[in-house]
């Protein structure tokens, strides 16, 4: 075995204190109750995409600006955009209304020149808007680009997760994601289901990644399953049922094929899963 930990980099400069003072005047910003977080998605967008451009207000108003350029701006208004979760019936209207600009901010920055492909960047900006989106967000969170979430607020985070590009997280029911878990590029993880007769029939469900789980390359998770602690789901595999701690399991529906070889005595995990319950209920 060859361990091929991750390499550090740093910023060059100017560009390192320029981060860092645009990042922590967002993060300052966040922090006070009273932040408009509409006006101040709009601002950060309108800097990103069109720097210099102008005031806004002045440009949307001006009889000169093509229709085309007016609805673009106008776009950068968390206020003028519809998103899917939107038309979801059981929406918290209230709730969303207070993460939509930071879902808004945190696609849109994925799309600019500076978010698209920036690792560094892009992985403290998001660590920020996570920390005022979710219901709960742990420390060291990793997110890469183009991760997409449902309503954003049913989101429970651990400490050291990491969540690969392209990655789709449906917390329309409510999705947990424990300490050190790990989700490769182009996985779905559900939390809700649709009726086989009636797709108006919708089922929430709160879909549980323990400790340490690793789910693959392309692999789903379906509404309500728990993948158990130090599991794997391996690539494209469709968990349409739990998953055993320590277990790995592959295939469309995904089954075990083996068990990690540090994986504890059945006794152990029994003790060890008490001992979390007791801790959690007191």
């Amino acid at each position: 075995m060859v361990l091929r930990p991750l390499r550090s980099l740093a910023y060059p400069e100017p560009f390192a204190g320029i981060i860092d003072r645009w990042l922590g005047d967002i993060e300052e910003q966040l922090q006070d109750p009273g932040c408009d977080r509409y006006e101040l998605c709009r601002r950060t967008l309108l800097d990103l995409y069109y720097p210099d451009l102008g005031n806004y207000d002045d440009l949307v108003a001006d009889p000169a600006t093509s229709h085309a350029t007016r609805a673009a701006l106008l776009g950068l208004d968390p206020h003028n955009v519809t998103l899917e979760p939107e038309y979801y019936h059981e929406i918290d209207t209230e709730q969303y209304a207070r993460v939509k600009p930071l879902l808004w901010l945190w696609q849109s920055f994925d799309r600019s020149l500076l978010g698209g492909g920036n690792v560094a960047v892009g992985v403290r900006l998001r660590r920020i808007l996570a920390s005022h989106i979710f219901k709960h967000c742990g420390k060291n969170f990793k997110c890469f680009q183009y991760v997409e979430f449902s309503f954003g607020y049913q989101m429970e985070v651990g400490d050291d997760v990491a969540v690969h590009r392209h990655v789709l997280l449906d917390d329309r029911g409510g999705i947990v994601l424990g300490n050190r878990v790990s989700i490769a590029d182009y996985a779905n993880i559900y939390s809700h289901t649709h009726s086989i007769t009636d797709q108006l029939d919708v089922t929430n469900a709160t879909t549980i990644l323990e400790d340490g789980v690793r789910i693959t390359y392309h692999a789903t998770v379906l509404a309500g399953v728990k993948v158990g602690e130090e599991s794997m789901l391996g690539a494209v595999a469709l968990a349409t049922r739990d998953v055993r701690p320590y277990h790995v399991n592959l295939g469309i529906p995904a089954k075990s094929v083996r068990v990690k070889p540090n994986a504890p005595t059945e006794d152990q995990v029994t003790l060890d899963s008490a001992r979390r319950r007791e801790v959690k209920d007191s």
